[in-house]
């Protein structure tokens, strides 16, 4: 395994070496084709290019070298149904109605997703791995021409199973497989969309090991030592409200980050998951320069949603704290000019952007349905009248549980570039957050009951009621 990911490390430029031409006469493009790309519960900054010293993902970054990498990228909902329903449809959480325990999503509410759309449109449509959402029968044959559908999370889906051919391989090498079979047997008059959705490095949550790497990459990460999560010491800990103290992102934190040394166990093994997805990026790269297809190919890389590691001492998504919202985004189109490439972009970009953005890549009309926004315009550098603050919501909670013990807090909120609100609406009486991100990045201090800050919070109300009014009908608990 060494030799293959030092040869996929030589061949991965490769990828690029025949599409610097963007400066010679152009003619116009045939429609081009589309590859997304998806991590599950990966950090905005475990990349190198979003300034990660430590970690190795030379094909993502070469990517993002030779794109655009979105600096304030989120989700507007942390939990993978939710996000991945967002995501298809490019719709708020209150209006396609999907997270867990919710009936499967019907043929009707996926005929306007973006694969459906572009296969109806001529595309040939291709998804790989972890789709996460419940299907009606009959619902993904709309969407998909080619789809091998897996999940990996908990001790009855672990990371290493028997592949097609019999073989037990690590899970994110078998949906490398099946993206490089999807590409293998695509033709070349019909343009693609390829989805490629890695379980990794999502960990198996019942599993004393958490991060099931690929063997083979043990080697990775030895002899390093990862900094400790800011803000991570006991007193801001008992700054959280008691409902936060004994929530679900409490008692996780014991199994994965509760001392220094299983801090940098479980840390090198997320790790080395992330780096195995990069080996697989890099085979999908190199199979379409092999095709010859590089020069039309786009590709868009994020991840479902992020994770907290130790910050405040909890850990997972479901808050609303940057670690579990923010995103990494990168778009490589191989079209654009030679001068436009390589840069960050700070402009806002969502989750339920990515549909509409798909779209429009493609030169397809985007669906009245979809709330989202194409992104296309960043990537011309036109950010006229772009959002500078979006709307959050996150309504799931075991229906099992009913005390805040291991349980998930259910908030909504709003951000904008400098501040940030919170509220739990469950807690008698409510509880609310106010978070100035400028002076206070790790959201620490919580300015709620401040007096100085009090005008703020009432605009944070105000504006949060609005845009919560435009993302869609009152939530229904039983929706």
């Amino acid at each position: 395994m060494r030799a293959i990911l030092g040869f996929l490390l030589i061949i991965a430029p490769t990828f690029f070496s025949n599409e610097i031409r963007a400066n010679e006469p152009t003619v116009p493009p045939k429609r081009p084709n589309l590859i997304f790309l998806m991590t599950d519960n990966q950090r905005w900054d475990a990349l190198g290019c979003y300034g990660n010293s430590i970690i190795q993902t030379p094909n993502i970054d070469r990517l993002a070298a030779r794109g655009l990498r979105f600096t304030n990228a989120f989700c507007t909902t942390s939990i993978c149904a939710a996000t991945r329903a967002s995501i298809l449809t490019g719709q708020y959480r209150r209006t396609h109605g999907y997270s867990f325990e919710k009936p499967p999503m019907t043929i009707a509410a996926m005929r306007k997703t973006y694969p459906a759309v572009l296969k109806n449109a001529g595309y040939r449509t291709g998804f790989v791995g972890k789709i996460g959402v419940r299907l009606n029968r009959g619902t993904a044959e709309e969407m998909f021409d080619f789809f091998r559908f897996n999940q990996a999370s908990g001790t009855n889906q672990p990371y290493y199973r028997k592949s097609p051919d019999g073989t037990i391989k690590h899970l994110t090498q078998i949906n490398g497989d099946q993206a490089v079979d999807f590409l293998r047997s695509s033709i070349a008059k019909q343009p693609f969309c390829l989805s490629v959705s890695f379980s990794a490095p999502h960990p198996e949550d019942d599993n004393v090991r958490q991060y099931i790497y690929d063997r083979e990459l043990e080697h990775l990460y030895q002899g390093v030592t990862i900094p400790p999560p800011p803000v991570s010491e006991p007193q801001h800990f008992e700054q959280l409200p008691e409902f936060l103290r004994v929530s679900m992102n409490r008692q996780r934190w014991f199994r994965r980050f509760d001392t220094p040394e299983k801090y940098q166990k479980m840390m090198k093994a997320m790790y080395r998951l992330i780096t195995g997805v990069d080996i697989q990026i890099g085979r999908i790269l190199d199979e379409i320069r092999k095709r010859g297809v590089e020069d039309n190919t786009l590709i868009v890389f994020t991840s479902d949603n992020g994770l907290i590691t130790g910050e405040h001492s909890i850990t997972g998504i479901w808050l609303m704290y940057e670690p579990s919202i923010r995103l990494p985004l990168i778009i490589y189109d191989p079209r654009r000019p030679e001068a436009s490439r390589g840069k960050a972009v700070s402009e806002l970009a969502l989750n339920v952007d990515y549909g509409p953005t798909l779209l429009d890549l493609a030169g397809i009309e985007i669906p009245a349905a979809m709330q989202g926004r194409s992104l296309v315009p960043l990537l011309t550098g036109n950010s006229q009248d772009w959002p500078r603050d979006f709307f959050y919501e996150h309504y799931f909670r075991p229906s099992g549980l009913k005390t805040n013990e291991n349980n998930i807090p259910r908030s909504e909120g709003l951000r904008s570039k400098r501040w940030k609100y919170v509220h739990y609406f469950d807690e008698r009486p409510t509880y609310e957050q106010l978070f100035d991100l400028a002076k206070d990045p790790h959201e620490v201090n919580n300015l709620a009951d401040n007096p100085r800050h009090y005008e703020t919070l009432e605009a944070m109300r105000r504006r949060m009621q609005t845009l919560r009014a435009q993302a869609g009908p009152p939530w229904n608990p039983r929706r």
